[in-house]
């Protein structure tokens, strides 16, 4: 259960997490089924990634027709397991009956919900993760970092219930490039372009810099664009800020290898599978010291943490690497060998085995 595949045009980490993790076991002869929202004009089933994916209404609507779907079309076929990514507003599935559950978590936003969208909205979405205790207090859950195991623990959820499975990257695709290294400095921020990732930081960190040869490319597209845009003529950055708009892997690969640094500063994060592909470019990152993504920054080692929203500290950071070639070097070298121990294959084997302890468990 996700709301949304990764053919979805609003995709983002939390698919690619489902696919690279359950097409692996679909490949190794499991037989797993997907069902998530639409959008307009979308195919209602497809197969991807060996995965029987079946679509039922939009990204606004699934919340509240998953459970008819999953009662008329899926619930006879005798599933050992019911896997919920629980990715914005929880469907509440072990309520649906009794068929065992296990949640699958990159992160629950909490009080960041208020930083990104409408009150009345954040209101709706904070409210809907509070009854998790409750209605998901026997569930196994798997979580994609120890942050989010302390926000599940803090909120009432027994540590013991909790696996944390590291996400994977691509390591074959994300590599160094021999003399792809800009020969001036070049800082990068990939993403999506929303208000609660803070990316206005950055540019506020940037011009701090002063005039010069550096540049900042922000890769990435989303609704807050036109603000970061305002931001970056008000504070005169001129043609040193470039706006790539949402681009493709190739070009993604492309732009951590020339870049001196990644620059990453959310308040909170499941992860950071961006901070991972860029240390597998052999590329420093410098990012907020927050919740899921400072376990994927070794500080000193492979890149910067700096507490989130000190401007200063994050200029501090970029201007190190944008002084010394020789630090970028050393630190994208240890970001290479830090981005070798996350694969795919690993997070799919550490979640197949897991989820065979929990059949144990269950009688399954």
């Amino acid at each position: 259960m996700n709301w949304q595949d990764r053919e979805n045009p609003q995709a983002g980490g939390a698919e690619i997490h489902l696919h690279e993790i359950f097409g692996r076991l679909a490949r190794r002869g499991h037989d797993v089924t997907l069902l998530c929202g639409g959008w307009p004009g979308c195919p209602p089933t497809a197969t991807l990634d060996g995965i029987e994916v079946v679509r039922v209404g939009t990204r606004y609507t699934f919340p509240f027709l998953a459970k008819g779907a999953w009662r008329r079309t899926l619930a006879s076929r005798g599933y050992d397991l019911l896997v919920e990514d629980i990715n914005k507003v929880p469907l509440y599935t072990p309520r649906w009956g009794a068929t065992p559950v296990v949640g699958v978590i990159p992160h629950l936003f909490g009080g960041t919900a208020f930083q990104e969208l409408p009150a009345p909205v954040a209101a709706m979405v904070w409210l809907a993760e509070r009854p998790i205790p409750s209605v998901y207090c026997d569930v196994p859950f798997e979580v994609i970092s120890e942050s989010t195991a302390e926000d599940l623990v803090a909120r009432g959820i027994a540590r013991e219930q909790i696996e944390v499975i590291y996400c994977g990257i691509d390591s074959l695709a994300y590599t160094p490039g021999a003399g792809t290294r800009s020969p001036t400095p070049v800082f990068a921020y990939v993403g999506r372009l929303k208000r609660y990732k803070r990316v206005d930081l950055i540019l506020r960190a940037f011009a701090k810099l002063g005039p010069g040869t550096a540049r900042l490319e922000i890769a990435g597209a989303g609704d807050y664009r036109p603000d970061l845009e305002r931001l970056a003529r008000s504070l005169d950055l001129g043609d040193r800020v470039r706006f790539l708009g949402r681009i493709g892997e190739d070009e993604k690969v492309a732009l951590l290898r020339r870049a001196w640094a990644m620059v990453f500063t959310s308040p909170k994060e499941g992860w950071g599978i961006t901070n991972l592909e860029a240390a597998a470019c052999g590329t420093p990152v410098v990012a907020s010291n927050s919740p899921g993504i400072r376990e994927s920054v070794r500080h000193g080692e492979t890149g910067f943490l700096v507490a989130h929203g000190d401007v200063e500290a994050l200029a501090l950071a970029m201007s190190r690497l944008m002084a010394d070639p020789v630090l970028v070097e050393t630190m994208g070298a240890a970001g290479r060998r830090f981005a070798g121990h996350f694969t795919w294959e690993r997070a799919a084997l550490e979640t197949e085995a897991h989820l065979a302890r929990v059949l144990q468990r269950t009688g399954g």
